[in-house]
């Protein structure tokens, strides 16, 4: 039997990508029960892919016993587009089927800049905003605590 593919889902930072990874569905039952690949060989080895402008690099297989996890492929460079797949194999099973390819661009120092901006712009957004708010209260021009006198009505 075939292990895989597993499913895979990947996001971007500015030298990174987190790969969230879910494990294939077995088709085993017991007590009809389906059986995960947890329960069925305990452990597991999975091995990433990652290609990029200069080829593929097959990073160490590293083991697993959950059914979904995540990882992190740091030390990238920021604005270039990667791909990744994953291969899961058992100890028993080393037939995989490895995922499809799943591409992202990291971020760029350009983009992290403009949320740190768009942050700061919107703070000081507000900032201005309350104190005029407050200067219109005080000033007597909204929420008013007291009415006019009649002769000024």
């Amino acid at each position: 039997a075939f292990l895989g593919p597993p499913e895979v889902n990947i996001s971007s930072c500015l030298t990174c990508i987190n790969v969230t990874i879910k494990l294939p569905a077995s088709h085993l039952r017991k007590n009809e029960k389906l059986w995960s690949l947890i329960d069925i060989y305990r452990e597991l080895d999975y091995g990433i892919t990652l290609k990029t402008l200069d080829g593929e690099h097959k990073r160490p297989w590293k083991k697993i016993t959950e059914e979904i996890f995540s990882t992190v492929i740091e030390e990238l460079h920021p604005n270039r587009n990667y791909c990744v797949s994953v291969t899961v194999a058992a100890s028993l099973n080393k037939n995989s089927i490895p995922s499809d390819w799943k591409c992202v661009t990291t971020d760029s120092v350009a983009q992290q800049d403009y949320y740190t901006a768009a942050v700061a712009g919107a703070i000081c957004f507000s900032l201005i905003l309350a104190s005029a708010l407050k200067c219109m209260h005080a000033g007597g021009y909204i929420l008013q605590t007291t009415s006019l006198p009649h002769s000024l009505v």
